[in-house]
């Protein structure tokens, strides 16, 4: 099976494009789920900051040089590339795309299934 995540085929407006579109989408998606959920969602520079009661901030922004988006959440950094087959960022190791792994995400952070996307 051919792996159809290969950031050398994006050229960097393709991928600014790209992730411009998925970080305005998901941020539209996040300010709707404020309003149900303990977080808060800001847009810092092109980089967006999601903050909880507890202080506990997870970070998603665009990685030009690698052509990827970077989660800094739990502790963990997640690396999501396009698949051109998906339209979409996605995490290799569990094919999520980025709306539904940030509602996971966050969903751990609360320690409930509050968010949707």
């Amino acid at each position: 099976m051919a792996n159809d995540y290969n950031p050398s085929m994006l050229d960097e407006i393709a991928f600014r494009n790209h992730a411009d579109a998925a970080l305005g989408s998901l941020k539209q998606s996040l300010i709707i789920a404020e309003e149900s959920a303990d977080f808060e969602v800001e847009d810092q520079a092109g980089a967006l900051q999601i903050s909880f009661e507890d202080g506990t901030r997870f970070v998603i922004s665009p990685n030009a040089p690698v052509k990827q988006i970077w989660i800094s959440a739990l502790a963990t950094s997640f690396k999501l590339d396009w698949s051109e087959a998906k339209q979409a960022f996605v995490l290799g190791k569990t094919d999520e795309d980025l709306k539904p792994l940030v509602a996971r995400l966050i969903n751990q952070q609360l320690g409930e299934e509050t968010v949707k996307m």
